[in-house]
């Protein structure tokens, strides 16, 4: 009776062990989804604030044409990329592109003067603020589910419910060059 009892809460005690770690695992997946939609609302923002941006420079930037067209043809790709990996690497492109736009936009003073511009573009660095800071917290719920999917017991757990490991959203190597200053 004893050896009965003792099984018993046994097997009840892996039972409450398996849900648990399931449940904790299924709450973390759940955690990294809603900060990627948290860093996806921002690049929506982003995406929707480029092409008045780029209205607004049209204007003044005749001979840059290449760069405008750029930036809209990478904001298509970042908008239309579907895959985690695909869209991440969309948006740094996207991000590079707009970095070379604004030091262009340093030879055009009357651009830089323009009030609709510099509201667009506090709006936009504001907006990339607020993606880093994104990326951050998604990066951080990564991090944590990645963990426990790595853990032991819960590893066991996360192999039996075909829990996979989520990407980091990373800093390129093109992103980690340091910009070049130049007052000449």
């Amino acid at each position: 009776m004893i050896l009965a009892l003792v099984l018993t809460g046994l097997i009840l005690l892996v039972i409450i062990m398996i849900a648990g770690s399931y449940n904790s695992l299924v709450n973390l997946r759940n955690r990294v989804k809603n900060a990627w939609s948290q860093v996806d609302v921002q690049l929506k923002r982003r995406h929707d604030l480029i092409p008045n941006l780029i209205e607004t420079a049209k204007g003044y930037m005749e001979h840059e044409k290449a760069i405008l067209g750029d930036i809209t043809k990478l904001r298509a790709q970042a908008i239309n990329a579907r895959q985690l990996p695909e869209k991440i690497a969309a948006e740094e492109s996207l991000g590079r592109a707009l970095g070379q736009f604004y030091a262009v936009v340093e030879n055009y003073p009357e651009l830089k003067a323009n009030q609709n511009f510099l509201a667009l573009q506090e709006e936009l660095t504001s907006t990339e603020n607020r993606i880093a800071f994104a990326r951050q917290a998604y990066n951080d719920q990564v991090l944590f589910l990645n963990n426990k999917i790595q853990m032991f017991p819960s590893n066991i757990i996360a192999a039996m419910f075909s829990f996979k490991e989520e990407l980091f959203y990373e800093v390129t190597e093109a992103e980690r060059e340091v910009p070049k200053v130049s007052f000449s």
